[in-house]
C-alpha cells in the first residue's frame, strides 16, 4: 500500500517549502495598526492566495501523472502475474504428465 504513497509524497514534498515561505509573512506580522498596514497584509495575503493557486495546480497536474503512472505500473504488474500464473500452472500440468509417464514406465517393467 505504500507504493503508491512514496512517489506521491516525492511529488509534493518540494513545494511545501514554497507554500510556507509565501504564507508565513503574512501569520508573524504584528497586528495593524492604521489602514495601509492593513491593506498592506490584504495584499500580501491575495498574494500568497495566488501563488498558492499556482502551486496547486502544478501539484495536481504532477499528481495527476504519478496516477497515471501508477495505473501503468499496475496493468504491467498485472500481466506479468497471469503470465506467471500461465507458467506456473503449465508447469505443474507437465509435472504431473512426467510423473504419469514415469510410473507408467515403472509398472510396464
Amino acid at each position: 500500500m505504500a507504493g503508491w504513497f512514496i512517489p506521491a509524497l516525492k511529488a509534493v514534498l518540494p513545494h511545501v517549502g514554497d507554500i510556507v515561505a509565501a504564507a508565513k509573512p503574512v501569520f508573524t506580522r504584528k497586528p495593524a495598526q492604521d489602514g495601509s498596514t492593513v491593506q498592506q497584509q490584504i495584499a500580501e495575503l491575495q498574494s500568497a492566495v495566488l501563488q498558492n493557486g499556482v502551486n496547486i495546480k502544478e501539484l495536481a497536474t504532477q499528481l495527476q501523472t504519478t496516477v497515471a503512472a501508477l495505473e501503468q505500473a499496475a496493468a504491467t504488474a498485472e500481466a506479468n502475474l497471469r503470465r506467471a500464473r500461465i507458467l506456473a500452472a503449465s508447469a505443474l500440468g507437465l509435472s504431473v504428465l512426467a510423473l504419469a509417464v514415469a510410473l507408467a514406465a515403472l509398472l510396464a517393467r
